[in-house]
């Protein structure tokens, strides 16, 4: 045996041999004899049709010369084709690949959060409504603001009721829909978590139509950031008010909300009701009762426009009053109700100078037939006790008190008569069917908003100079104050709403110059874009419109200025607000200003999923947070947790189920919230601080001292601004602040910039005091950007 044949490990290394059995199998060939066709021992029959040697083969497959088929190549079975036909997919998959977990074929997502409605059918055709869209002296555009439980989803049940076929209130339960009430945690809890848009078409008193799109905010302090981003969509406040709490935290910060946005504000007393039920006050008691309400709204609007400028007050006479209750389903402002006597006597007398007499120390006597300023002899009550609130308190104590006859008797004195079916419902439905059936449908209500809300048109120009940041005298800025539809296309988005399996959001905004329509490609502008840096900038194309209804949604194929509207395919790259314009424009585009809130986020928690692996599903759920909430902020501290800061723990406790649920479906640990504080500067440094660059070349010294009283709050208020010119930037704070004009000159920035307070800017000023004889100001202002930036 050669060594050299074999390796250490006994295998053979040497040269190829031939095997025996391929020297056999020759051998076999060669004394096998050649057998003839006529000589093959299995007959056609025994063979079967199509199987030359019995294997489940076709003709074409055999080789009909050579009809050795290798094992590998023979056919035992018919293939899946010929088994399910030709338009059947199919797939031939490894056992085993997917884990146990994953299923073979994925289930469709849809998350339960949100509700739907099954009859969505209106009193007016869809047709009609677009029709009103395309009209922007016919839109009235209003936010629906107040404290929590003053009865704004209620109240907008009762206009959706007087629209739409369905029924609100719930005759068996008595309870009510909160139609606009979406999301299930927010009929759970009772409370509005989301601001939600809904348009109506509503009649005034003449019978003409309006589109009144109309935004239902949470009344929750802790909410107020979605009722920010709702007054920015909006031309006009209404104001709910409950007549028996009166002025509370939140309508206080409504009415400096809406008069810092300029927006002009309508009021409605709702609950009245309360008044007779709950308080039992006397018709003279609840008369004094709705005036103070009033009165302390006033205070508060005068306090707050002699800051902001010259803004109308309330009065019931002006017709800007509107008296309600949304539970009984009735409203009536001064002027309706006057109508209603005008209707009931067949009197043709003039409503209006009627309606001025309704309010205040006015007294009917009877004698001469004459309001007077003083009190008859008789002891007659003033006007609107004597008009408006005796008769409706005569209607609830009698259908309360259950006096079939003189119910009857009464309703018929405003001419209206119920059936006997109607007798026998319980208090809540019949009060309810007898008032609306008294009032009438809420055309006062309408009158209000269409007399002392501007319309989609005349708002434009107020609206456009309060949040556009680009120049007055560019062709974008001239078409959005017309409105032009055929003008450079403008869009304002402000909210972003999940879709139902909460992987993408729905763009919701307002039109100001130009036509969005479907297909179309747009670009997509960040907070962060301006003319000079398009860093912050996307090409998105807008794949499909709707007019948002609260539960349900009509696709749009265009949507003109002046109207709200909902946007797919554009979201993936905003965060709080963007403005969407055309691709190709003529002139530079600057954004609509980001939203300004009247509060911050102060309460601030860490999260970490249970489970580390999870992570990145949690950091895609804190994006989506971000872009469902307004002022949430999430951000990675430098230790590396995820924290989210939020204005209250209700907030904070709606974001987690969120989380948790929609977003993420990851199971999260949450640390106990805690306050953050921000440091201030009580008095000038002690001493200088300074840094130095690697190269000891150059060295930067900085010292902190307190600004003069008012200057923080004036930067907050956007009473002076960085973008202002240097001359006219100086001249403020020589004229005001008595600052000398080198230092004036030399102010640098306003910070930090970071949204740290109701406007953009932070009330910090950051001031070059050096000299140009002590330092090489051409140097310092090359690395201006970067000092500033740190």
């Amino acid at each position: 045996m050669d060594d050299n044949l074999y390796d250490e490990f006994g295998n053979y290394i040497g040269p190829e041999i031939e095997s025996d059995q391929e020297s056999d199998r020759e051998e076999e060939e060669e004394e096998l004899p050649e057998r003839t066709e006529d000589e093959d021992p299995m007959s056609d029959e025994e063979r079967g049709p199509g199987k030359p040697n019995g294997w489940l083969t076709t003709t074409e497959d055999v080789d009909m010369d050579n009809q050795i088929i290798l094992a590998e190549d023979k056919k035992y079975y018919p293939t899946a084709e010929e088994v399910y036909g030709q338009e059947v997919e199919t797939l031939v998959m490894d056992e085993d690949e997917q884990p146990l977990e994953q299923p073979i074929i994925k289930p469709v997502k849809n998350l339960k959060f949100e509700l739907g409605v099954k009859d969505s059918s209106t009193y007016v055709s869809t047709q009609f409504l677009l029709g009103l869209m395309s009209n922007p002296t016919l839109v009235r555009n209003v936010a629906l603001v107040g404290h929590l439980h003053h009865g704004k989803t209620t109240f907008l049940d009762m206009l959706v009721e007087q629209t739409h076929h369905i029924s609100t209130f719930d005759q068996k339960s008595e309870k009510h829909m909160r139609y606009t009430d979406t999301r299930i945690d927010e009929q759970e809890r009772k409370i509005s978590i989301k601001s939600v848009p809904i348009s109506l078409v509503l009649e005034d008193n003449n019978s003409k139509s309006y589109l009144c799109n109309i935004m239902d905010t949470p009344g929750h302090v802790n909410f107020s950031d979605e009722m920010s981003a709702a007054l920015r969509l909006a031309d006009g406040a209404v104001l709910i008010v409950d007549a028996a709490e009166g002025v509370m935290v939140n309508t206080e910060r409504a009415i400096r909300h809406a008069i810092q946005d300029r927006i002009p504000i309508v009021v409605v007393i709702n609950k009245v009701d309360r008044l007779i039920t709950e308080l039992k006050l006397p018709p003279k008691e609840a008369y004094h009762k709705l005036k103070h309400t009033i009165e302390v709204i006033n205070n508060h609007i005068t306090a707050v426009s002699s800051t902001a400028g010259k803004v109308q007050t309330v009065d019931p006479t002006l017709g800007n009053v509107c008296f309600a209750s949304s539970t009984a389903g009735w409203s009536f402002t001064l002027q309706s109700f006057a109508k209603l006597y005008v209707k009931l006597h067949g009197i043709p007398f003039d409503t209006n100078k009627f309606a001025s007499r309704l309010w205040g120390d006015f007294f009917f006597d009877p004698d001469t037939r004459a309001f007077k300023k003083k009190q008859p002899s008789g002891g007659v009550e003033r006007s609107f006790v004597q008009f408006i609130l005796e008769p409706l308190y005569k209607i609830y104590s009698q259908v309360i008190g259950e006096h079939k006859k003189s119910v009857e008797a009464t309703l018929a004195e405003f001419g209206v008569t119920l059936s006997n079916a109607a007798y026998r419902l319980n208090v809540r439905p019949l009060l309810r069917l007898a008032l609306s059936s008294v009032f009438g449908s809420a055309t006062g209500f309408t009158d209000m908003l269409v007399q002392h809300v501007p319309s989609a048109k005349e708002a434009a120009s107020s609206k456009v100079e309060h949040i556009y940041t680009g120049p007055k005298d560019s062709t974008i800025y001239q078409a959005m104050e017309h409105c032009d539809a055929s003008g450079p296309l403008m869009v304002n988005i402000t909210k972003l709403y999940p879709k139902s399996d909460c992987s993408v959001f729905d763009a919701f905004g307002r039109v100001y110059s130009g036509e969005i329509i479907m297909g179309q490609t747009v670009r997509v502008l960040g907070e962060g874009y301006s003319p000079d840096d398009e860093e912050d900038m996307t090409v998105k194309e807008v794949t499909k419109l709707w007019v948002y209804q609260a539960r349900y949604r009509i696709p749009l194929s265009k949507a003109p200025p002046g109207s709200w509207v909902l946007i797919e395919g554009v979201d993936a790259s905003i965060m709080k607000t963007a403005t969407i314009c055309n691709v190709e424009t003529d002139d530079d585009v600057y954004i609509f200003r980001p939203l300004q809130f009247n509060t911050l986020s102060v309460v601030k928690t860490a999260t970490e999923p249970l489970n580390p692996s999870e992570l990145p599903k949690m950091v895609e759920g804190l994006r989506k947070i971000s872009k469902s909430y307004p002022l949430a902020i999430t951000k990675v501290e430098e230790s590396g947790e995820h924290t989210i800061l939020g204005t209250g723990e209700l907030y904070l406790d709606s974001i987690m189920k969120d989380l948790r649920e929609l977003y993420s479906e990851v199971e999260v640990k949450v640390a106990d919230p805690v306050v953050s504080f921000c440091e201030t500067v009580v008095e000038s440094s002690s001493m200088k601080c300074f840094a130095e660059t690697p190269n000891k070349k150059n060295k930067i010294t900085m010292i902190a001292e307190p600004l003069e009283k008012g200057l923080a709050e004036d930067i907050e208020n956007g009473v002076v601004s960085i973008d202002w010119p240097r001359k006219k930037l100086g001249d403020f704070f020589q004229t005001k602040y008595d600052w000398d004009l080198l230092a004036a000159r030399s102010i640098w920035a306003f910070g930090p910039d970071k949204q740290a307070s109701v406007s953009n800017q932070g009330p910090n000023i950051l001031l070059d005091d050096t000299l140009s004889g002590e330092v090489d100001k051409g140097l310092l202002n090359a690395v201006k950007d970067s000092i500033v930036q740190g």
